[in-house]
């Protein structure tokens, strides 16, 4: 029997070494990203930051594109995709469902005219100048939200705007109206489709520093509390010895991704960790089914 037993336990530590190996042994590493704007141009600025993987693993490296934060949130808790790029909201919505899910990485934001230099940024409520010069201006006007599973552009004005103003969202508005990500709610503000966009500070940043909009096209009528930045997180089923050629590929000699940085608006990459979004899950339980 004790030689049974030890027959078994050998058996079972070769299997789980083979299970590893075999985790190990991918040819290829494939990156999500929530479509925060046009996925095209997010393909586009992520090429540096590809060639350094490719580099670091000696492998493929692919983003896989996106339609929407629901579909990486699905595709890191599932495999398929071993990286993802979420958003704070959405990556605690992926951890709840596979907490082995790990953040590792976020960016360090350059200071803008609507975002401080750091590591977080805010929602902001903006409005068409000619509509609303304050929030009491826009009571039954038509607002727009970016995705359900976004936190600056809908978790945090599901749950901050509307508890401070008494009221949901719903209430306070006549339309409320989900655009897909926060460069269409811009531009639906832009458009006249909208009154108000409830979108990142970050995003309305990039427009300005690409003359889509000036500093006075909008009026900035709410701003949420600071939201730790964006992490880059591991699914649960990448190996160790990937996760450590990757942290050291990206947390490393950040002059070699330069050009990535520039498209970010941003000055450096820093390790996090889930203590940085833990803070976030409060505001997920406390919001409102709609």
């Amino acid at each position: 029997m004790r030689a049974l037993k030890l027959l078994l336990g050998l058996l079972l530590a070769w299997s789980l070494a083979t299970q590893v190996q075999a985790q190990c042994s991918q040819h290829g590493l494939r990156i999500g990203v929530i479509p925060k704007k046009n996925m095209a141009v997010l393909m586009e600025e992520h090429q540096p930051l590809l060639d350094r993987l490719r580099a670091a693993v000696n492998m493929a490296v692919e983003i896989v594109p996106a339609s929407s934060y629901e579909s990486v949130v699905d595709a890191i808790v599932s495999g398929g995709v071993d990286i993802a790029w979420l958003g704070p909201a959405s990556y605690l919505l992926a951890h709840q469902r596979d907490p082995r899910i790990e953040p590792f990485a976020s960016l360090t934001i350059n200071r803008g005219y609507f975002t401080p230099a750091g590591h977080h940024y805010q929602a902001l409520l903006l409005a068409r100048r000619e509509t609303a010069a304050d929030l009491t201006a826009l009571r039954g006007k038509r607002v727009a939200l970016s995705d359900p599973a976004s936190t600056s552009g809908s978790l945090v004005p599901n749950v901050e705007f509307s508890t401070q103003q008494g009221t949901a969202l719903a209430d306070f508005f006549a339309t409320v109206i989900y655009t897909g990500s926060h460069d269409k709610s811009l531009d639906a503000l832009l458009d006249g489709k909208v009154d108000a966009a409830f979108v990142a500070s970050v995003r309305a940043d990039d427009y300005l520093s690409s003359a889509k909009i000036e500093r006075d096209t909008f009026n900035v009528l709410w701003r949420s509390e600071p939201i730790y930045y964006d992490p880059y997180v591991f699914s649960g089923s990448l190996c160790p010895e990937l996760k450590a050629r990757i942290r050291t590929a990206m947390l490393t000699e950040p002059e070699g991704l330069a050009a990535f940085l520039a498209s970010q608006n941003a000055s450096g990459i820093t390790p996090v960790s889930h203590v940085e979004y833990a803070p976030l899950q409060r505001l997920m339980q406390d919001t409102p089914t709609r």
